[in-house]
């Protein structure tokens, strides 16, 4: 991490809580099943907090794609944030679920993987597409449509915006990488 600061996270002890954060709390519990570090930012606006519950739970949990699939755009989100957190634990996972080694190297380093899954290179397609000043050709567009149907295409925007969210709450805030 390059501003090796203290953590901006402020921490509201449970005596402090206000009904509607304790509420947000017991929400993120019951979906995600423990409160994950950038709900305790997203603590201090409630409404957020719930909302993007919602939204983080149903992509991790609900959503047609993979596992590997959210990981492999996680992945791609935190690296473009320099979301040193987010990259890290997320790359540990892509490795548990079988991604290689020169495909993460690739991630990593802002390289586009060459992958041999339509599903997956639709992912990395799409989050270049993301990154560029217009909506990109046709045929890209077409291409990860047809790989991952309507409803998967506007899963991984969704999770695009999701995972944009935390990892740049999460670097703002200076949370420590894990180790």
């Amino acid at each position: 991490m390059s501003d090796t600061g203290s953590t901006r996270v402020l921490d509201v002890p449970h005596e402090n809580l206000s009904p509607e954060q304790e509420a947000g709390i017991k929400a993120v519990i019951g979906g995600r099943g423990w409160l994950p570090t950038p709900y305790k930012i997203w603590l201090h606006s409630p409404q957020l907090m719930h909302a993007l519950e919602t939204l983080g739970t149903f992509i991790n949990k609900a959503c047609s794609l993979k596992e590997r699939e959210v990981e492999l755009g996680i992945v791609l989100v935190a690296h473009h944030w320099g979301g040193e957190y987010v990259q890290t634990a997320h790359v540990k996972r892509l490795r548990e679920l079988g991604m290689s080694e020169d495909v993460i190297d690739d991630l990593t380093h802002g390289v586009t993987p060459d992958l041999s899954d339509a599903r997956e290179r639709s992912i990395c397609d799409l989050f270049r597409l993301s990154e560029a000043k217009d909506a990109g050709p046709d045929e890209i567009f077409d291409r990860a449509a047809q790989a991952l149907g309507r409803n998967g295409l506007a899963e991984v925007l969704a999770l695009f915006g999701y995972y944009s969210a935390v990892a740049i709450a999460m670097k703002i805030h200076r949370v420590p990488v894990p180790i």
